[in-house]
């Protein structure tokens, strides 16, 4: 069964693993990669990772990516969210804690903030506006 905007919202809103697709260059398909991500309903999606890596080149040239996140328990469950880049900015010191306190233990956080801020290179966010959504609730199976 689709789920409805409040269901697929709430559920994109969750600290799940998204897993990241981008149009790929040379008649590949896709690349497609793990990737933590922050959402509140009714806004936009933002994932952050390096400015000049893969995956970072490869938005930039899109200009848009598709998330998708899902879950087998308590029920099996997905969203699929697919739309345009409406901004990329350089990320912050705030933004690596904010979304590292989304998936880390509390007591980890502070740790991976350091390590990330100095092993990751040049960060960016880019801001996704969710246009297209694709969702289910398959029950538990």
């Amino acid at each position: 069964m689709p789920l409805n905007v409040e269901e697929r919202e709430q559920f994109l809103a969750e600290p799940h693993i998204g897993a990241l697709a981008v149009a790929e260059t040379g008649g590949r398909g896709p690349l497609t990669l793990p990737i933590w991500y922050q959402y509140a309903p009714g806004g936009e999606l933002w994932v952050m990772t390096g400015r000049n890596s893969k995956k970072g080149r490869l938005i930039a040239a899109a200009g848009r990516f598709s998330l998708m996140i899902d879950r087998l328990e308590p029920t099996v469950r997905y969203v699929s969210v697919e739309g345009p880049v409406v901004r990329t900015e350089d990320a912050t010191i705030e933004q690596l804690r904010e979304i590292s306190a989304r998936y880390l233990p509390a007591d980890k956080v502070e740790e991976y903030v350091e390590f990330a801020s100095k092993e990751h290179g040049e960060q960016a966010v880019y801001y996704l506006r969710p246009e297209h959504w694709y969702s289910s609730d398959l029950g538990a199976l």
